[in-house]
């Protein structure tokens, strides 16, 4: 897997949602049209996995967290960016949300959680803000950003 046949895979969801509004009615398509235990969110589960492994993905680090952006916002993945971040029971940067954010999530422990949230798909809307935070074991995120838009807290 390379982060152009990965750009490939995740524009299958991108393909789907783009121009939709980020709210919880594209939460629950998501986790309908994408289930965490069907083809598709496992073959994103997989690549990522690989992706990290084979050191292209989540290949920076800073507090705990493992992080990088592996697809810029265009045309290919109808404007969202893609970032996986790799976080074991750690609180996050709080960042905000201008477009909204779209996580999938998928734990690499069995009762990892992020946000409070286990395997599948969590859509938080435009304007909105949160310390991410992996609880209860180690897990990957993967964020759907559209344009690319995310806005850190100073501190």
């Amino acid at each position: 897997m390379t982060p152009e046949q990965f750009a490939d895979l995740i524009s299958s969801v991108t393909r789907q949602i783009a121009g939709k509004p980020l709210d919880k009615p594209l939460e629950s398509e998501l986790n309908a049209s994408f289930p965490a235990d069907g083809e598709v969110f496992e073959s994103i589960f997989s690549a990522c996995r690989q992706g990290v492994e084979d050191g292209w993905m989540c290949n920076r680090e800073a507090g705990g967290v493992k992080f990088g952006r592996v697809v810029k916002a265009g045309d290919d993945t109808h404007g969202f960016s893609v970032d996986v971040v790799e976080m074991d029971s750690i609180r996050g940067p709080h960042h905000r949300h201008p477009n909204g954010e779209i996580d999938m999530i998928m734990p690499l422990t069995e009762d990892a959680k992020f946000d409070g949230r286990g395997q599948g798909w969590l859509v938080y809307g435009p304007d909105s803000a949160h310390s991410p935070t992996v609880s209860d074991g180690k897990a990957l995120v993967l964020y759907l950003l559209p344009q690319g838009a995310i806005d850190f807290s100073k501190t």
